[in-house]
């Protein structure tokens, strides 16, 4: 069965593509990092995970992507469903030839390949050659830099044209489900609000679930339609972008818009912890 016939079966099931119920996930069978964590992206939709480090967050990506098991992870509680599918703790490539893609932090560009080489690794599982030139194009389109750069080796690109890079290479893919780990990391401002605006751009267009691990709290909202707040393997708090924005505690902590009024000692703000709304 080819990677197109089993998403356009997932599209007729009309399911919501990630959802998440009550997982909990343990690396070695002992540490328990998530604790019954329940979300859910709908088609077309941009989701933000937000949270400090150690959150739990890129553990949450690297579940729906059943990538835990190269770390000795695994779910061992509840279930995750990608387009109705239960997919908890499957082969990998499964996940990859249902439509799920995840672009992981760190950028692993594939060095010695060229630039559209790469993108066109992308579509590895694809068999609709057509369809790939015309994706292939509109990458190039998308990114103009990867045009100028196309034939030049990926390992001697820039950040921002690496990480631009693997969304494409990533969108490649054709996904429906579309799973991205800090990818404005390390870059510059303009560059971040390029890549950001190239993602709404095309997911939106193309009805792709995304969801977006990001620490950059303020760029990600921009692009989102709702948003959770991960903390200590929990999700605390789950919103709109708007009721985020709106949320005392996350413009405080996560977007650092504390009131003037609310002036904090360097006390307050190291065991600032006790004070969120969300933890009683």
């Amino acid at each position: 069965m080819t990677n197109e016939h089993i998403q356009s079966q997932a599209a007729a099931a009309g399911a919501h593509p990630i959802e998440l119920r009550n997982i909990d996930v343990t690396f070695e069978g002992v540490i328990q990092v998530l604790r019954s964590v329940s979300l859910e992206v709908r088609q077309g939709q941009i989701v933000s995970l937000i949270g400090g480090n150690g959150a739990g967050k890129t553990t949450t990506l690297k579940a729906i992507s059943s990538l835990l098991a190269v770390e000795r992870g695994r779910v061992i509680d509840g279930r995750i469903l990608l387009d109705g599918r239960d997919m908890t703790n499957a082969d990998p490539c499964g996940v990859v030839r249902g439509g799920t893609v995840q672009v992981l932090e760190g950028r692993k560009v594939l060095h010695h390949l060229s630039v559209e080489q790469n993108l066109r690794a992308g579509a590895h599982f694809r068999s609709d050659r057509q369809a790939v030139e015309c994706d292939l194009h509109e990458m190039l389109s998308i990114f103009p830099k990867l045009e100028l750069l196309k034939a030049r080796p990926a390992g001697y690109l820039s950040g921002g044209e690496m990480q631009m890079l693997l969304v494409g290479r990533a969108l490649m893919a054709s996904p429906r489900v579309l799973l991205l780990d800090e990818p404005s990391m390390g870059l510059a401002p303009r560059v971040v609000q390029e890549l950001f605006d190239a993602i709404h751009s095309v997911c939106k267009r193309r009805g792709i679930a995304v969801l977006l691990v990001e620490q950059n709290v303020r760029a990600a909202l921009q692009i989102s339609d709702f948003g959770y707040v991960m903390e200590n393997g929990r999700v605390v708090l789950a919103g709109s972008r708007e009721s985020l924005e709106g949320n005392q505690d996350v413009r405080e902590f996560y977007l650092g818009l504390g009131s003037a009024e609310d002036k904090m000692s360097y006390r307050d703000v190291k065991h600032y912890r006790r004070r969120k709304r969300w933890l009683g």
